[in-house]
């Protein structure tokens, strides 16, 4: 079978910043949305932008912290929203669209990662609605303001997604739960969204992508334990990382997430899984964990999980 993930040879890898892939564009008169924009990649994203012209839009679960944490830098507003309660998304929606504005780049970045079991909503495992659902949920309400703007819309993963497909059988993990693999579910549900939005949309000129920002550490991390980090390498007993060359710089964590939304070279792509800049390469059958997984860009799991999406959160932009 083709695929379409293949190097493109973009000129940046690991160590560009979001401000290196932003050099020479202007980005005046745009508008992004950046969901978690005020802390770890995601503040760097709304950095990157703002300093190349964007206004930016940041919605957020703890919105005095996000003002606190985006003060100074021009062009930003915040606006509340919990990702994990439908109420909320469609609240934030509402009010956004009666500002009657149009999106130029919408970036959801925000997550959790390998939470003890939580259940939220109607008893959705948290991870899976957080990191999917609840991203479903926003961009297929804010699609009168996606589509005009012919948005890029960014769906933030991990490689992680290599950790786990859909258990299409116990997708909200009812039969015991794994943290880990409950995070690469949700991860894998990042790029099917970003798989068949594109094939949906990008007849109206609006294109999908998903990424793996890299490992970096930062408040994504806050449910792991400190000895759980140290077991795995991450760092030593005093918190410093143990393999500073093996984690980007937030900054450079957010170059891939930027670069998806604003490069010309993606110019007539969409549907496709980045990482370092660049579009991946299909994962190796050896298991190394590098690349993207056939599970996660097959069009039929991403249609199969599209209609699912929809029927859990009674929202869907294209349907009828």
């Amino acid at each position: 079978m083709t695929t379409a993930q293949h190097k493109i040879g973009s000129g940046f890898g690991e160590k560009s910043t979001a401000d290196d892939v932003l050099t020479g564009l202007d980005l005046g008169g745009k508008l992004a949305v950046v969901t978690g924009g005020y802390s770890g990649l995601g503040l760097e994203a709304t950095r990157a932008l703002t300093k190349a012209g964007a206004r930016v839009v940041v919605p957020a679960r703890r919105p005095d912290a996000a003002r606190e944490a985006v003060a100074g830098l021009p062009g930003v507003e915040v606006d509340e929203l919990d990702l994990g309660d439908l109420e909320s998304v469609r609240g934030f929606a509402e009010r956004f669209l009666g500002s009657g504005r149009s999106i130029d780049f919408m970036i959801d970045n925000a997550g959790i990662m390998a939470c003890p079991e939580t259940r939220v909503g109607p008893g959705w495992e948290a991870q899976f609605a957080t990191n999917h659902l609840g991203h479903f949920a926003l961009v297929n309400r804010l699609w009168p303001a996606v589509e005009p703007g012919g948005a890029r819309v960014v769906s933030v993963s991990s490689r992680a997604h290599h950790f786990s497909g859909m258990r299409w059988d116990d997708v909200q993990w009812s039969r015991g739960y794994d943290k880990w693999e409950a995070y690469g579910q949700a991860k894998t549900a990042n790029v099917l969204f970003a798989v068949h939005l594109d094939q949906l949309a990008a007849d109206r000129g609006v294109r999908a992508f998903s990424l793996h920002p890299g490992g970096i550490l930062t408040p994504l991390q806050r449910h792991l334990p400190k000895a759980e980090m140290v077991e795995r390498g991450w760092i030593d007993e005093e918190g410093n990382p143990l393999d500073p060359e093996g984690f980007k710089t937030p900054q450079q964590g957010a170059a891939t997430e930027v670069w998806a939304a604003t490069s010309p070279q993606l110019d007539g792509l969409g549907g496709v899984y980045l990482e370092d800049c660049d579009l991946a390469e299909p994962a190796p059958a050896d298991g190394e964990r590098v690349g993207v997984k056939s599970w996660a860009t097959d069009p039929e799991q991403a249609a199969r999980l599209w209609k699912l999406s929809a029927e859990l959160t009674g929202v869907d932009a294209f349907a009828g």
